[in-house]
């Protein structure tokens, strides 16, 4: 199991993790969820108290990493396996993306 912390606007929002067979979840923390003034951290992942889950990495992160060259770049300098969604995010969603979520692994 890996797992990440998902920041919106560099507030701690919630935890998406991989787990060992592969499929994917997101929870909002609660204290983030009871807050109304703190909107959800993309349209498809609506704010809910349940836990979202995916047979894949969900589309809106997905959207979040490098294509073409950039992401041969990334995975050969990083050795990281192209088809390694997940290590893939945790290298180029950490610093500096586009939009106002950033995405570091919780160790």
């Amino acid at each position: 199991m890996r797992q990440a912390q998902v920041f919106y606007k560099n507030q701690l929002a919630g935890i998406l993790t991989q787990e060992d067979k592969g499929n994917f979840t997101f929870c909002y923390l609660d204290a983030w969820f009871i807050d109304n003034s703190k909107p959800s951290v993309s349209l498809t992942l609506p704010k809910t108290a349940q836990c979202h889950a995916s047979e894949v990495l969900f589309p809106f992160f997905y959207n979040m990493l490098p294509e073409g060259v950039n992401k041969q770049a990334v995975c050969q300098r990083m050795r990281i396996d192209p088809d390694d969604y997940f290590g893939l995010l945790l290298i180029t969603a950490r610093h500096d993306s586009i939009g106002a979520v950033t995405v570091q692994e919780l160790q």
